[in-house]
């Protein structure tokens, strides 16, 4: 195990989120003073963009797990924790992933249509949308982030009697799937002080709602919100699987690793056909939806996320690019940022463009100055 002086000298060489990641890794023993895959020019632009804020940006290497930046903030300063250790509602930017699982399991098609009109009323509750044409297929679906749209198809796979027996298979079904995608628990990465977050099961939902559930009672999963939770290192690896369309490695830090845990190409459970439509959904995001705050020249396939909550809500986006040939899967997350295409979704494009272009344009750095300077 590396010295605790040894770990200590790097503060001549590392500041803020990089040196908190290196005490992390000294603390498990683990070495220390080979090279980590952090991009310096990513991690600080990502640390300059969270001044004032609390939140996280990750960017992970779709081809092999690599993580290029993993930037945070906080009122008492930078934590890793924070996009490892905190998991949170995903908001829209799940939709992808239910998406995925509703193919799948052929619950859905590219016709289903589903009418939306600005919302969905039921009883006495009323969960609002976008204002956008009516009806929807899947990848405008996807684009114009529509909440009903996800809250009847995900409440009519838990429901439907004639592919499961019971909602308990459904809900076990629809679980497995996400648990594929690296998301429900640890992934067992490289630093410590991982969680796993929450994907709402039979057992839970059975203790949870004496009185009985079903579809409609846990509908808000559809949308990312209710019974389910990520950390940002989650979204981010989630945005490589579909980069990938199917496969990933665990994220990692250390460069040279030998570790086999590292080295082992993961499989989702997804249906391969269903990537297709999931992609080009999240590029339509970008050509005229949710996300056209960050089209350019090159595409970026993304969705957005606005995360209900007491106060102001999050904002969130993942994404990856390019399209065909993705270099860079990218999640971020500012708590009380607004709407995910507002704050969250610009904060990624300028993570993105400086990765793959090697420089930020001199609007793109006007843009950053602007980002950096709001305070919440």
């Amino acid at each position: 195990m590396p010295t605790f002086a040894a770990a200590m000298k790097m503060r001549q060489m590392i500041t803020g989120a990089l040196l908190l990641i290196h005490i992390a890794i000294w603390a498990q023993g683990l070495p220390t003073d080979g090279p980590l895959t952090i991009r310096t020019t990513l991690q600080q632009l990502g640390e300059r963009l969270l001044r004032g804020k609390t939140g996280s940006i990750v960017a992970i290497s779709p081809d092999n797990g690599e993580i290029l930046c993993i930037a945070t903030n906080t009122p008492q300063g930078s934590n890793v924790r924070q996009a490892i250790g905190k998991p949170q509602a995903p908001g829209s930017t799940f939709k992808t992933a239910q998406a995925l699982v509703l193919l799948s399991e052929g619950i859905i098609d590219l016709q289903t249509a589903v009418e939306c009109h600005e919302g969905i009323t039921d009883g006495n509750i009323k969960v609002g949308c976008h204002k956008h044409r009516s009806p929807l297929t899947l990848k405008d679906a996807l684009a114009q982030s529509c909440n009903t749209w996800f809250l009847m198809t995900f409440a009519s796979m838990i429901n439907d009697d004639f592919m499961y027996e019971t909602k308990e298979e459904a809900i076990t079904t629809w679980r497995s799937y996400m648990q594929s995608m690296g998301l429900g628990g640890p992934m067992h990465i490289d630093i410590e002080g991982e969680q796993g977050g929450l994907l709402a099961g039979a057992d839970y939902l059975n203790r949870r709602y004496k009185d009985g559930w079903d579809g409609k009672t846990i509908w808000w999963a559809g949308m990312g919100q209710g019974d389910v939770t990520c950390t940002p290192l989650q979204l981010c690896n989630l945005a490589v699987t579909i980069a990938n369309r199917g496969w990933y490695y665990i994220p990692h830090i250390h460069k040279e690793t030998t570790n086999k845990r590292y080295l082992t190409r993961r499989q989702t459970k997804v249906a391969a056909e269903a990537y297709t439509p999931v992609v080009e959904g999240m590029r339509l995001a970008v050509e005229k939806g949710t996300a056209t705050s960050i089209k350019t020249t090159y595409p970026i396939c993304g969705k957005t996320g606005t995360i209900e909550n007491p106060g102001r809500d999050h904002s969130a986006f993942i994404g990856f690019a390019p399209m065909a040939e993705p270099k860079i899967a990218v999640s971020v997350y500012v708590e009380h940022g607004g709407f995910g295409a507002d704050l969250a979704a610009p904060m990624a494009g300028l993570i993105i463009e400086q990765y793959l272009k090697g420089a930020l344009s001199k609007e793109s750095q006007a843009k950053a100055k602007r980002l950096a300077e709001i305070k919440l």
